[in-house]
């Protein structure tokens, strides 16, 4: 299960989270906390909530299916 957590968390990080972004914006475009990028980004133990997924992809309008495609779990 934590690889596929981590899969998840990297997927985010590596695909999502612009370089150039700050943590902010990303938290606000995407309705989640600044904190909760922080960990994305740096925690390598970070266990993400599905709640966190969802509204990532609400925001991505995104299916959590698709989603989960691209993640390719």
């Amino acid at each position: 299960m934590n690889d596929k957590n981590r899969k998840i968390v990297e997927f985010i990080r590596d695909n999502w989270l612009s370089k150039d972004q700050s943590n902010l914006s990303f938290a606000t475009s995407h309705g989640i906390d600044e904190k909760t990028v922080r960990l994305i980004k740096e925690d390598e133990n970070y266990n993400i909530s599905l709640k966190t997924i969802l509204r990532i992809c609400e925001a991505r309008e995104i299916k959590l299916y698709d989603f989960f495609k691209l993640v390719n779990i």
